[in-house]
């Protein structure tokens, strides 16, 4: 099956009009519930992270970060899948779910930690103001085979699929176009159709696995990889905030209920750089670009809004409260001070070891002598 031959749900087209494909019909009436206040927090969502997002990439341009993974260009997939969620569902992110992330409590200071290498971690998940938010995580897939392992327990426990949506839980595992090549995906896929997990994967096609194109990476629809075992699999506009939303709260109270896994491929771009270290200029051209930046999901979901009457008073606030969210950010950061070398040494192994114990104390050696030094200066 070819891409033009693979359903595409979407709402809203790129103009920010309301023509919905014949995919999201069966969506419909869920959307069509949707307050104004609800449509209108979307948006919101939408535009403070990615001013946060900017103020990070900024920051690491300017020594203040080790690296920092922009995710420009995903906020609606991300804002409307997170929306979906209840509060009792577990999220397991990748590294690049910034939204997603916000959305469930996780203040973006401690991804900021993470980034600056003061923190192991990022922060606790599980400090329930956290949203049941696992850690971001870098090594690719990986976090796929956390998600089936959990919502194998969540199974097991009868956590799911009692009738009871206020209760019942879920989980949904984010991934890239990349890491869906990843084993660890592929194995989570398998074990979660085995056991019907209550259980979302959700993918983020955004194009590019760093520098390789997703027509290398797979010849048929990355939607059709889940789909090949036995997962109910949809493919969705990434940059249509209502149809991500949509189509997430029905796979969410899918699993929830008890009937299996379910898979989304959210079909985005990654508008910036993989990461601050990659140089995007290298490997795709600006056409390409500007045919993406034309579908903007935040310029698409205001033409939406203001078609529906939304004030321009509205809109000012938002773009204030991006602006303050990002300045905050800002000098919370720099006040952060540099990471210590000492932090080097935690975390490398769960108990105690002799090696790390060894090399701790050179390096205390190593910087008393420079302290002695001063001291005779």
């Amino acid at each position: 099956m070819t891409t033009s031959e693979t359903p595409l749900v979407r709402v809203l087209d790129a103009t920010g009009q309301f023509t919905p494909s014949d995919a999201a019909e069966q969506y419909l009436p869920l959307i069509e519930a949707i307050t104004d206040a609800e449509l209108e927090q979307f948006y919101r969502d939408m535009v403070v992270i990615r001013a946060i997002d900017t103020q990070a990439t900024n920051l690491q341009r300017q020594g203040q970060l080790a690296l920092w993974p922009p995710s420009r260009g995903q906020e609606a997939a991300q804002v409307g899948s997170a929306r979906a969620a209840r509060p009792q569902d577990t999220i397991f992110p990748s590294y690049r779910e910034h939204a997603v992330t916000r959305i469930r409590g996780v203040d973006p200071l401690d991804i900021i930690k993470l980034m600056r290498g003061v923190s192991h971690g990022g922060w606790d998940p599980s400090d329930p103001k956290n949203g049941n938010t696992r850690l971001y995580t870098l090594v690719l897939g990986s976090q796929a085979l956390h998600a089936t392992g959990y919502a194998m327990g969540i199974a097991f426990d009868g956590r799911s699929g009692t009738g009871d949506p206020e209760r019942d839980e879920a989980v949904i595992a984010y991934y890239g176009d990349g890491a869906s090549s990843q084993g660890d995906v592929h194995e989570a896929m398998v074990f979660a159709a085995s056991y019907r997990t209550p259980e979302v994967f959700f993918l983020q096609n955004n194009h590019w696995a760093i520098s390789v194109p997703v027509s290398t990476q797979s010849p048929v629809p990355l939607v059709q990889r889940s789909a090949g075992y036995g997962i109910p699999s949809i493919r969705v506009d990434g940059n249509d905030v209502l149809a991500s939303y949509a189509v997430s709260r029905i796979a969410l109270d899918e699993a929830r209920s008890g009937k299996g896994p379910r898979a989304i491929e959210a079909v985005t771009y990654r508008l910036g750089a993989h990461t601050t270290s990659d140089d995007p200029t290298k490997y795709r051209g600006s056409a390409e670009e500007q045919s993406w930046a034309d579908r903007d999901p935040i310029p698409r979901m205001r033409a939406f809004l203001e078609g529906r009457g939304a004030s321009a008073a509205f809109f000012d606030d938002v773009e204030a409260e991006g602006a303050d969210a990002a300045e905050d950010l800002r000098s919370r950061t720099v006040a952060l001070g540099p990471p210590p070398a000492s932090r080097m040494f935690d975390h490398v192994y769960s108990e105690p070891h002799p090696l790390i114990d060894e090399q701790r104390a050179w390096r205390d050696r190593y910087e008393a002598s420079f302290e002695q030094t001063e001291g005779r200066a």
